[in-house]
């Protein structure tokens, strides 16, 4: 029964996400939905943009295990990231009329700039899609009782994600957002109520919480644990700004103000909420120890479905299976959209600018399709877990993209040259520490400069470091004599920058209209 539920739940998604791709008619209407998604539909799909596979999965067995200071990045850094990266695109980018970041980046820079962030933001994508195809491997697994191998599972539920997605782009998600949140706070707060009862009631569960340490969320005043702790809330807050995903999100709403609301609301309703799932994980420990304690050490991430198929009846099981279903189909399927619309806008496009509208489409399309593919054969071979995937996909933009897009939007004397030093500068360094703090026990061996970058490293989360060489640069690099690009004019960058968005779009419409 239960499979069969999970069948018939899958298909009626596939064909909520088919009939949606019948009103895509343009490269606009795949990217943004053709930006005309009312308030509901930009806070379900901003709410959706995180709660996918690591939040039920990954951040309640993190919880579990360390706490709330365990999960600072998320949901504390990312929702963060939502308000103020509703805040900045409603505000900054939201009538410049764009269909990427990369459009932004080549507006305010030029070319270079333009596809060295691009390719930032399509790499980190790579971690976070593939935690979603993981955990649908996952509970393709637990539902079949092993009938379903999880490598199977990975490939059914790229399959299915790719179906509906490469069809209907952002309109097609938009809809399943909206549908699929009702799903899924439906069913985790029903199995919220259920699980309740054997653990002794929800005060009983929040006051062992407490007693154990579970609910303290500041470090000990110890200067270095601080850093790691600041370390993985900025990563997440930061670094998952300039994401191509959140953006398409946030500037598909029909207006500005509906943007802005959008994104703060979605954000409220994923804090939230996310502490559903930590309690219903949490009170696992409590209705049986034994076992969940051996999960705990070899898997954590089968606390919360083992939980539900041996103390829920069937019908419970149906709902958390459909809502977690619901959950990591919304998110795997936007960050699956989300690069592969960048890669096609600001790589291809780049490389044959006059091609048409419909030729675009298709080249979206077929690039979903490639990425998935590089998606699922990372997943099938990583062994990270969920929590991980995610926690480190977005260390590469904070120490490549941030910099660039914020100080280019805030800064009016950041130039394109400061926008390559902060680039190159961020990334090279970042790698630089990771590589020496991975082997460093080699680097102890080759040179003290080594060894004081693997220590600092170990000391300082490597992300920061990129980060900071990357605020330099970008300073030093705007400040020093030019070399590279020209600067825009000062009085008003943004002001210049919409009037190059309306001239690019004329031309564009002209081209069309020409052919």
């Amino acid at each position: 029964m239960l499979i069969w539920f999970v069948v018939l739940y899958l298909l009626i998604s596939i064909g909520i996400g088919l009939f949606a791709a019948t009103r895509v008619h343009s490269a606009k209407d795949f990217a943004v939905a053709g930006r005309h998604l009312p308030l509901p539909v930009v806070t379900a799909t901003v709410f959706a943009t995180w709660f996918g596979a690591e939040a039920v999965f990954g951040v309640s067995a993190t919880f579990v295990k360390d706490g709330l200071r365990g999960v600072v990045a998320d949901p504390f850094g990312s929702s963060m990231c939502l308000i103020i990266a509703g805040v900045f695109f409603s505000r900054k980018l939201y009538k410049l009329n764009i269909l990427t970041l990369g459009d932004y980046f080549r507006m305010r820079y030029n070319r270079t700039v333009e596809v060295l962030t691009t390719l930032c933001i399509v790499a980190s994508y790579l971690g976070w899609v593939s935690a979603q195809i993981k955990a649908l491997g996952l509970v393709f697994n637990v539902v079949t009782n092993d009938g379903i191998s999880q490598t199977a599972g990975m490939i059914l539920g790229a399959a299915i994600v790719l179906t509906y997605t490469t069809f209907g782009g952002m309109l097609s998600v938009a809809i399943l957002d909206f549908v699929q949140m009702g799903v899924i706070m439906g069913g985790m707060l029903f199995i919220a109520w259920i699980i309740s009862g054997p653990a002794g009631g929800i005060e009983t569960v929040i006051q062992h919480a407490s007693s154990a340490g579970k609910l303290d969320f500041f470090p000990p005043p110890d200067p270095w644990q601080w850093l790691t702790f600041l370390g993985a809330w900025i990563t997440m807050m930061l670094g998952s700004i300039p994401q191509q995903d959140v953006f398409q999100r946030i500037t598909s709403a029909k207006s500005q103000k509906i943007a802005l609301w959008g994104s703060f609301l979605g954000a409220s309703i994923y804090f939230c909420f996310t502490f559903v799932p930590m309690f219903i994980a949490y009170s696992a420990t409590l209705i049986d120890p034994d076992l969940f304690k051996g999960l705990l050490e070899t898997d954590s991430q089968l606390v919360l479905p083992t939980l539900v198929l041996q103390h829920t009846p069937v019908f419970a099981q149906a709902i958390f299976f459909g809502a977690v279903l619901s959950a990591i189909m919304s998110c795997s399927s936007a960050t699956l959209l989300a690069p592969s619309v960048a890669f096609s806008e600001n790589i291809v496009r780049g490389l044959f600018p006059h091609m048409g509208d419909h030729e675009f489409l298709r080249v979206m399309r077929a690039s979903i399709v490639v990425f998935a593919g590089i998606v699922l054969g990372f997943a099938l071979y990583s062994n990270a877990s969920i929590f991980k995937m995610v926690e480190n996909a977005y260390k590469i933009t904070l120490a490549g993209a941030f910099v660039p897009l914020f100080f280019g939007a805030f800064w009016k004397r950041a130039t394109t040259q400061g926008a390559l030093a902060a680039i190159l500068g961020g990334l090279s360094s970042w790698i630089l520490v990771e590589v020496l703090v991975s082997v460093s026990g080699e680097a102890a061996g080759r040179s003290d400069y080594a060894y004081a970058l693997a220590n600092a490293g170990q000391l300082v989360p490597p992300q920061l470091i990129g980060l900071g060489v990357s605020i330099l640069g970008m300073v030093a690099g705007s400040l020093l004599p030019q070399w590279v690009g020209h600067p825009l004019p000062q009085q008003d960058i943004h002001e210049a920058l919409r009037h190059r968005a309306a001239a690019e779009t004329h031309h564009a419409t002209e081209h069309q209209h020409h052919r």
